[in-house]
């Protein structure tokens, strides 16, 4: 409703524009043509009194008609020369626009109606920049994770290949190759489940109608049951937990199983690229209505780029971090927990000084 009174006032604005430069355009042809009568009048009565032409002064009323018609014409047109120039400027700014240049901007040089329309093309221009920018983006983002899948999922599928195929041979010299050849299959497969989880995952909290399953859960409880089950995990590649959780339970509304998926994200995640020997702190507070987790570890510094990078999809950074004794995973796992808290209505960010990493988990304590 309000739009079309806009544009209501603004068809009244134009029209009331192209009708003064009528109305000044008849009073000067009228001035004008009065004038000019006049003084051919006396003109020609100055010369028929000397030459006894005295019919020519018959003519005159006739001649008035296309001398006022002359005027208002011209006037007309002079009046409203430069607003047809500025219109013509529009019409070919629209034209090179559509042809496919969309750096070009149309010259904004009225402040009336016209010159809103030439601000509105610039910023319909601008705006369809943004639009196929996003959309390259779109593409080269659906490139690079077919790109990420494939690379990921064709190494250990090539492992597993080799594997059965040293089997079916039965290429081994004894029992203890065989079971080596066993196991090494099976970590492989397992693995590669643990890939497609991820991608499963990332694509379903991707998706528009993503539910969270919302209970009271007591969170510090949760976070000490995780980092009870991952101890073992961390003790065997050398690395140690401390943990500061506090005493008092931390009620918060979330779903228990996307949490613990993003805790454990983090937690594998400071596992792959701390130092080893080393340690991983977890902290938890809580404050403004808001619940932090901290997991805090040292390893390689990262470069201002690569830390920009840290969340996006299917990047890794494994030529210069540390994960010994720890397969590879698919990038996705710091981009995951990521939407998770967004999902919840908070956030994951990281703090990078030298070698200390901080990765900070925040939810509110109810989610409305």
């Amino acid at each position: 409703m309000i739009k079309r009174l806009q544009q209501s006032k603004q068809t009244k604005k134009i029209q009331i524009h192209i009708l003064n430069r009528m109305v000044i355009s008849f009073v000067i042809s009228i001035v004008g043509s009065v004038i000019i009568n006049n003084i051919l009048i006396t003109i020609v009565a100055k010369i028929s009194e000397g030459l006894e032409w005295n019919w020519i002064l018959n003519y005159f009323p006739y001649i008035l008609t296309p001398i006022f018609i002359l005027i208002f014409t011209l006037t007309f047109l002079g009046s409203t020369r430069k607003i047809v120039r500025d219109i013509i400027s529009l019409e070919q700014g629209l034209h090179i626009i559509s042809e496919g240049n969309l750096n070009y901007r149309v010259p904004v040089v009225r402040e009336d109606e016209l010159g809103r329309v030439a601000s509105n093309i610039n910023h319909m221009t601008e705006q369809l920049q943004i639009q196929m920018s996003r959309e390259r983006e779109l593409e080269k983002s659906k490139m690079d994770m077919i790109t990420g899948i494939s690379h990921d999922l064709r190494t250990p599928l090539t492992s597993i290949i080799g594997y059965i195929e040293l089997l079916k041979s039965e290429s081994f010299q004894d029992k203890a190759e065989y079971d080596r050849f066993i196991q090494n299959t099976y970590n492989k497969a397992t693995h590669l489940k643990k890939l497609l989880d991820d991608l499963f995952e990332y694509t379903r909290l991707n998706a528009v109608n993503t539910q969270l399953d919302l209970k009271k859960v007591d969170l510090c409880q949760l976070l000490d049951q995780l980092l009870f089950e991952f101890e073992p995990l961390a003790q065997e590649n050398g690395v140690h937990i401390e943990k500061k959780l506090g005493d008092a339970p931390i009620m918060v509304s979330l779903d228990s199983d996307k949490i613990a998926r993003a805790i454990d994200n983090l937690l594998m995640n400071a596992l792959k690229y701390s130092f080893k020997p080393g340690t991983i702190h977890v902290r938890m507070s809580m404050r403004h209505n808001h619940v932090t987790i901290e997991v805090e570890n040292k390893g390689m510094p990262l470069t201002i780029e690569q830390k920009n990078r840290l969340f996006d999809r299917f990047y890794k950074v494994d030529y210069s971090r540390n994960s010994e004794g720890i397969q590879s995973g698919s990038g996705l796992g710091l981009s995951i927990a990521r939407n998770i808290a967004e999902l919840h209505q908070g956030t994951l960010t990281l703090q990078h000084t030298l070698n200390v990493f901080v990765f900070q988990l925040s939810l509110p304590s109810n989610i409305k």
